[in-house]
């Protein structure tokens, strides 16, 4: 009798993974809510392992998601590679830490500044050294879909194709002046209409600062008006508000020192919804390393948020 023929193609890991967490949760929306995935994908990827497996794997039905004899059988091997593949990965984590590998990061500025040196030092004290890099929302994307980093941390409303994100922290943008403007003295909220017709300091094109605001006036219906003065960093936006008689809108979590103070008075908006989710973001076609996701691991557990697998 002749040997079966092995598949051209191994099974992807990924693929793994989610037979796993589908025999775990019983639904393909609780597998999805597991990986962070959209449920799309993970049917995709069902159906893609039963093409390549050439077996029915699952049997799904209005109450769930269950699997077949065929993938249970298949289930137990798989968890035998999956445990492997953590083994593997607790390994070379080891082997990098003790060579002193580092985890490249890039976060957008407000993150950088006031939130990844908390997560930073609250890791253990043999946890991989971390190479942090500084840029908008937009150009930490591009650096983690170019390999350029591990992991990016972004606070604009949209995510890139190409990337897995999960939420790590909320945040909202507030509009601030100096205490001699016009604006520190009065005592009813801003409309849309006036805080997009006023002269703004705001963060350039690229910035999720920037993006959120652009959205949340455009939806509220009074798109930002002429020409505001653009700059490349929230230090540059908060001098030139102190200086004279531009207002800005930028993160509470960047002003609430000078608030507090007083060097900037904040003023009360209607009527736009200036809130916002802070992401840490990776790659869909590149695994994580075993310190890049022991590090977006800590940060989820820091900020509340689960993990999954």
């Amino acid at each position: 009798m002749p040997e079966p023929v092995l598949p051209s193609r191994r099974v992807p890991m990924g693929a793994l993974e989610v037979l796993d967490a589908v025999h775990a949760a019983g639904s393909l929306s609780g597998a999805a809510r597991a990986l962070g995935l959209a449920q799309p994908s993970v049917s995709t990827a069902l159906r893609r392992l039963e093409r390549q497996t050439g077996l029915a794997l699952v049997v799904r039905a209005p109450s769930g998601t269950r699997l077949t004899d065929a993938g249970l059988t298949l289930l137990d091997r798989a968890r035998e590679v999956l445990s492997a593949s953590d083994a593997l990965e607790r390994e070379v984590l080891a082997l990098r830490t003790a060579s002193g590998a580092r985890v490249r990061v890039a976060a957008s500025l407000s993150i950088a500044e006031y939130l990844v040196p908390g997560w930073l030092a609250s890791r253990p004290a043999d946890a991989p050294l971390v190479d942090l890099t500084v840029a908008n929302s937009r150009d930490v994307m591009a650096a983690v879909l170019d390999g350029r980093a591990d992991l990016g941390f972004v606070e604009g409303p949209d995510v890139a194709d190409g990337l897995h994100a999960r939420a790590v922290a909320e945040d909202e943008l507030v509009v601030v002046v100096a205490p001699g403007h016009p604006w520190a003295r009065r005592r009813r909220p801003l409309t849309a209409a006036e805080l997009a017709s006023a002269p703004l300091a705001v963060r350039e094109a690229g910035s999720g600062t920037r993006a959120v605001l652009d959205r949340a006036l455009a939806a509220a219906g009074h798109p930002v008006a002429g020409s505001p003065a653009q700059l490349g960093s929230t230090s540059a936006v908060k001098n030139v508000v102190r200086a004279g008689t531009t207002a800005a809108v930028l993160s509470r979590l960047t002003v609430a020192d000078e608030v507090a103070r007083g060097d900037l008075r904040q003023v009360p908006v209607a009527d736009v919804d200036l809130r916002r989710t802070l992401r840490v973001v990776w790659s869909r076609s590149r695994r994580p390393t075993p310190g890049a996701r022991a590090l977006a691991e800590h940060v989820l557990r820091e900020s509340g948020a689960p993990s999954g697998r």
